[in-house]
């Protein structure tokens, strides 16, 4: 039988409840234990697909299609097991779920309430994997005392009663602020969101404190007497350089040790040489180049966290500082900013609607006409097919359905081009925005002799997508002709998948949004070329 933990936090949001999870899960992988990490969100959307990434963050894709929240990427990234769509939950999931077996019948007449039927659900959803692996961590998004998450704690306090309180371990989050003023870190907030949690009937066996500095004697002998909970299980989570530090961290801390001493399980060795060995790297690299990334979202980077990992496991493999300069592709169309000199190369990354388009257009034309290495994504991708067409294959009118129902639309739903007699599902033109769009991986075949041959070196790939609009491949023929190369098509039917111009020293763009397929330990190969392009 699996065992669980539950991570909860509290004082305040956004104080790393994901990368501990994700960095606790590193660390039992460590150990040769399998671990499911999955994520339980108290809002009412159904999935994060439709909420704007400067409020939300990026949505991550997983394999299987599922739009998730961001804290799954790093599930991903530190575990090196791919997440699935029913590793991340959120309250409008659930309550859908039980008005749809409410509608069924299935409840035979009862009194649909929180208590059970919500619970039940929230229950369902962590336990249901639990006979495949050793481990099945849980992190709660919010904040304790949040009115939304609520149900989520009732549903982990019931599960540990009824799974057993030696095979469960509740880790608490909280902020250690501290006061210049007075010259002392402050135990009090965590004093409170620890008596918060145990009004829910939950009693945190580990407390992670995030302090700016690490915590005196006479502090954490305070918040483990007035938390009830050992003084080794109130354990410093610091500030750092870079998250890759943080399994090293929490396993010099002694966070695994004392997660299998509360399940009463044999310690044992944790082997984590291979992130010392990535984060000793990361100290000491030798070179430096600066890219700029010309997006819709910059205000958050937490709107780009996998494409900012991605760029970092590749510079790390080739021994890089990368120094990126974010820059408001509005800025570039209302011509209020000009690109750097010494950037050594542009990306244009995903993004949705109309703002800023120009903008990147203008940049990708820079990139085209001045050499620098350049790498489109998804949006980015379209975006270069449609400067392609325009300055170059003189097509003056070229746009995308998303923007414009005016003009040649190179860029449109699939509906619009695709023979009718195609063996493919194709979505129906739709209003709603939820659910349209082709989600998950799907296979690229490469074609021989071409730039995206040369840095894939293989004949087909798998990456994952997230969008609606296709690059209209009638206009194929015609781009190439100019010089552009499409050299990736999908394996299901021939929708255009790569894009790039031969006579560039590096222009390749693509439809997927290879982000998601990188690890440190496992750099995504499009990424290093680009980084290698801009050495």
């Amino acid at each position: 039988m699996a065992k669980f933990i539950f991570v909860t936090g509290g004082v305040v949001s956004s104080l790393g409840k994901g990368i501990a999870a994700a960095a606790l899960g590193a660390i039992l992988k460590s150990m040769d234990y399998s671990v499911k990490i999955c994520k339980l969100d108290p809002y009412l959307n159904v999935d994060p697909g439709t909420m704007n990434p400067l409020q939300h963050g990026e949505v991550f894709v997983t394999k299987d299609g599922g739009e998730t929240d961001l804290d799954l990427g790093h599930y991903e990234r530190f575990t090196e097991t791919y997440a699935s769509k029913n590793d991340n939950i959120t309250s409008g999931k659930i309550y859908k779920e039980v008005i749809e077996r409410e509608r069924r019948g299935d409840y035979l007449g009862e009194t649909c309430t929180i208590i059970p039927h919500v619970t039940d659900i929230i229950k369902e959803f962590i336990t249901k994997v639990e006979s495949n692996f050793d481990f099945i961590i849980s992190e709660i998004g919010g904040t304790v005392g949040d009115i939304e998450g609520q149900p989520f704690l009732e549903a982990i306090r019931q599960l540990a009663r009824e799974k057993g309180r030696k095979n469960c371990v509740f880790i608490h989050v909280t902020l250690l602020p501290y006061l210049v003023a007075s010259n002392e870190i402050k135990t009090k907030p965590t004093q409170h969101s620890v008596k918060e949690l145990m009004s829910y009937g939950i009693e945190p066996d580990i407390i992670l404190c995030r302090s700016d500095g690490e915590i005196p004697e006479n502090e954490k002998n305070k918040i483990a007497l007035f938390c009830n909970v050992d003084k080794e299980c109130v354990i410093y989570a610091p500030n750092v350089r870079s998250v890759y530090q943080i399994p090293l961290i929490y396993a010099e801390k002694g966070l695994g040790k004392q997660v299998l001493r509360k399940l009463d399980l044999p310690s044992k060795q944790e082997n984590l040489d291979k992130w010392k060995n990535f984060t000793d790297k990361i100290a000491n690299l030798k070179k430096e180049k600066t890219i700029c990334i010309v997006g819709k979202y910059i205000k958050s980077q937490d709107a780009y966290k996998s494409l900012i990992e991605a760029l970092q496991h590749a510079a790390v493999k080739l021994d890089t500082k990368l120094n990126i300069k974010w820059i408001d592709a509005k800025l570039i169309e209302e011509q209020k900013f000009e690109l750097p000199q010494n950037c050594g190369g542009i990306l244009v990354p995903g993004g949705f609607g109309g703002e800023g388009i120009e903008g990147k257009i203008k940049a990708i034309e820079y990139a085209r006409k001045n050499n620098i290495p350049f790498l489109g994504i998804c949006l980015g991708m379209q975006l270069a097919v449609i400067e392609f067409a325009r300055n170059v294959a003189d097509i003056k009118n070229a746009t995308s359905g998303e923007f414009s129902e005016e003009g040649i639309q190179i860029v449109c739903k699939m509906e619009k081009w695709i023979d009718e007699n195609t063996a493919i599902e194709v979505k129906a033109e739709m209003q709603k925005l939820g659910g349209t769009m082709r989600l998950g991986s799907y296979t690229c075949d490469i074609i021989s002799d071409t730039l995206a041959s040369k840095i894939y070196q293989i004949d087909f790939i798998s990456e994952r997508h997230r969008h609606r609009y296709e690059v209209n491949n009638k206009y194929i023929e015609i781009l190439e002709k100019k010089g552009a190369k499409f050299s990736g098509f999908s394996s299901q039917i021939k929708l255009p998948e790569i894009f790039e111009i031969s006579d560039h020293p590096f222009f390749i763009s693509c439809q997927f949004h290879p982000e998601f397929n990188s690890s440190p330990f496992a750099p995504n190969k499009i990424f290093i070329s680009f980084i290698g392009a801009t050495l």
